[in-house]
């Protein structure tokens, strides 16, 4: 099936209000037999071609994120690299790829984070954050190291914070045996970065996708 066929079948059997449409059906079946449904199924386009077109976009929406960071990264690029910098390692997908970083160039290595910051306490957003930070920080390279984000505002407020290193650690065994390893006396998150904070540019992207942070969805 052609996803603009399945959008078509689902936005007939979802009406202008999926509550309302639902409400007329059960309605509509009250105190009929089996013999008596399907006009009525008919009538509200409740067949299995409805079914397999919103399987069908269910399937595309889980892998949204990843069509999001592949994009996020392209439509940056243009805009990130110098005229003679050239691509060495690219990595579109989100999370494990086998590749260490999302971009290498000859010059820069860098991380992109199309994270949409709420304000709250967010404590996931963070960990992935500082991973990404720990890693760039950590790296044994002469090249310029980015951490391109969504607004710079809340993850530097969280950088510079006193958020527990033990909490920040303990959702990711590797991180955590990692950064133990090499300071098991840092408590707080601001006593790891604001030493580093020179070493990792963490940047704002949001000027280079505007369809993404206009989007009401993100």
């Amino acid at each position: 099936m052609e996803l603009t066929h399945a959008v078509a079948a689902l936005q007939r059997f979802s009406g202008q209000d999926l509550g309302l449409s639902l409400w007329k059906m059960e309605s509509a079946l009250e105190g009929m037999t089996a013999g008596e449904l399907a006009p009525i199924l008919q009538q509200h386009d409740a067949d299995h071609e409805t079914l397999e077109g919103a399987a069908l976009i269910k399937n595309i929406a889980g892998q949204i994120n990843v069509v999001i960071h592949a994009l996020g990264i392209l439509l940056c690029l243009p805009q990130l690299l110098a005229v003679d910098e050239r691509v060495q390692n690219l990595s579109l997908g989100a999370g494990n790829t086998g590749k260490q970083f999302d971009l290498e160039t000859d010059r820069r290595v860098a991380e992109f984070k199309f994270i949409s910051w709420q304000g709250g306490p967010e404590a996931i957003r963070q960990n992935s954050v500082f991973k990404d930070f720990f890693y760039l920080a950590e790296l044994e390279s002469p090249k310029s190291r980015h951490l391109y984000v969504l607004g710079t505002e809340h993850p530097l407020k969280f950088m510079t914070g006193r958020r527990a290193m033990s909490s920040v650690l303990s959702k990711n065994m590797k991180l955590h045996d990692d950064f133990i390893a090499k300071y098991p006396d840092c408590k707080v998150v601001r006593d790891y970065y604001i030493p580093r904070r020179e070493i990792v540019r963490i940047e704002d992207i949001s000027p280079f996708l505007r369809g993404l942070i206009d989007s009401p969805q993100v």
